[in-house]
């Protein structure tokens, strides 16, 4: 068992004996068999190889070595299936280095190729041994190599933040990992926690965390890097366990709950990218950290709090806990007139019902960052979906009793009107995600267990989103 995060994935330099790569079409499949030597091409036809997407096949040399691989592309259409195929051929071709020769794709495609390749890669070693991918790839040319292999270490370390059990990735611990990315880019690092939270004019936050032991005692994590360009700020919901609080969750809901702080951990694996590509802009990020335990100082249903911006808030629902420690970490990053604020967080049951797991929505009112967020997320295959801040629901969150319900009655557009209610503690360019953070199935690039969501499209976006 490994006591540290799993190394990211990374491609290997370029050396003389890595094993020429071949991506093939299936159309193309015939002219290229052709052209290879006669026992090479037969070997590939007796076993079949029909260039389905990720196929992959090695071919031997004289000496028993391999001296050539192929790879298939597969047709567009499967291709448009699902995203990452080609990738699987790092678990399906033998030990070794390989490099891209030839290849059927146009730039997009061999982007998501080489940065699926390196997804496929991924281990989550922590408490089993698992060997790493045998085969590794040389970075194909034309494209930026740093950069995807960047987006791989950030989905590495957003992914190993969320697999992590809650014994072992409590609010101390998410604020050790930060505490780390920050001394690692130099970023400057504030931590307020327990009941300084007061003081501090973070009520919900501590009303939320109160219940947990001292050792898990709730913290707003505040982290900045950067001192020129425009200004972003990151809002990450990092509940590191949720059981729903007195209205406690059935196991069947419970089960996942180490993953409730998936917006914090995908913000973290962002916030590593921005840093290590040096983006010109002024990063923030705001974490509030903390569990949602039962105690006698719980919080209760139908307690009223009131929040850091003065808005009251009439608890129909412990378990609506995320858009509470939310509200006040978005009121406070407001406060210094950010360029834009964005949150990320695994909110709602009712986005999952709309969207499935696969497709995260995203909410703003800007018409240019919403379509920059579509462009985007077509072109680094990070699906995005947009939902609307419908102004008609506005009333489903006014209880009468307090400004604010965090849980309307009803089960009706669970996802709009948590939204809605965020959108109430912001007064600055707006988008929120509501991501699942989680693969329930093994699928290429992404084994069962935490994911990051959002984050790709959002960094691709970020330069007609900001004047960077």
């Amino acid at each position: 068992m490994s006591d540290t995060m799993t190394p990211p994935p990374d491609f290997v330099p370029p050396s003389a004996d890595a094993v020429p790569l071949t991506i093939v079409a299936p159309d193309e499949l015939g002219p290229t068999l052709d052209a290879l030597p006669a026992p090479a091409a037969s070997w590939a036809r007796l076993q079949g190889f029909a260039a389905a997407p990720g196929e992959a096949l090695a071919l031997p040399d004289a000496a028993g070595g391999i001296a050539l691989a192929l790879v298939g592309a597969g047709t567009t259409a499967a291709r448009c299936r699902d995203r990452f195929l080609i990738g699987q051929a790092a678990t399906r071709l033998p030990a070794g280095s390989y490099r891209v020769t030839d290849h059927p794709l146009d730039a997009e495609d061999l982007a998501e190729a080489a940065l699926g390749w390196l997804l496929h890669g991924y281990r989550f070693d922590r408490y089993r041994d698992r060997p790493p991918a045998r085969a590794r790839l040389v970075a194909p040319e034309g494209l930026d190599a740093r950069r995807i292999a960047t987006l791989a270490a950030a989905e590495s370390l957003t992914r190993d933040l969320i697999n992590t059990p809650a014994a072992d990735m409590g609010p101390a611990e998410l604020e050790a990992a930060a505490r780390s990315l920050a001394t690692a880019h130099g970023a400057a690092i504030e931590v307020t926690q327990a009941d300084v939270l007061i003081d501090a004019g973070l009520p919900l936050i501590h009303a939320v965390g109160r219940a947990a032991t001292a050792p898990r005692a709730p913290r707003l994590i505040d982290m900045r890097w950067g001192d020129s360009g425009p200004s972003l700020v990151l809002v990450g919901k990092g509940v590191c366990f949720d059981t729903g609080g007195l209205n406690l969750k059935p196991a069947s809901s419970m089960g996942l709950m180490k993953k409730d702080m998936g917006g914090a951990a995908t913000v973290l694996g962002l916030a590593q990218a921005i840093m290590t590509l040096g983006l010109p802009l002024r990063l923030r990020i705001l974490i509030p950290a903390v569990e949602n335990a039962v105690s006698a100082p719980s919080f209760r249903p139908q307690d009223i709090l009131t929040s850091r911006k003065g808005l009251t808030v009439e608890v129909n629902n412990t378990d609506a806990e995320g858009r509470l420690v939310l509200a006040d970490a978005l009121a406070l990053a407001c406060e210094a007139k950010p360029d834009l604020v964005v949150s990320m967080a695994t909110l709602t049951g009712a986005a999952r019902v709309a969207l499935g797991p696969d497709v995260a929505p995203f909410f703003t009112d800007d018409e240019t960052h919403a379509a920059a967020l579509a462009a985007a997320a077509r072109a680094v295959r990070d699906p995005l979906w947009r939902l609307p801040f419908h102004m008609p629901y506005e009333a489903m969150i006014e209880p009468g009793i307090a400004d604010l319900d965090n849980a309307p009655a009803g089960g009706m557009a669970g996802a709009i009107t948590a939204a809605l209610f965020l959108r109430r503690f912001t007064d600055r360019p707006y988008v929120h995600f509501d991501i699942y953070g989680w693969q329930p199935k093994a699928a290429p690039g992404r084994p069962k267990g935490g994911v990051g969501q959002g984050a790709r499209a959002l960094l691709e976006a970020l330069p007609a989103m900001l004047p960077i």
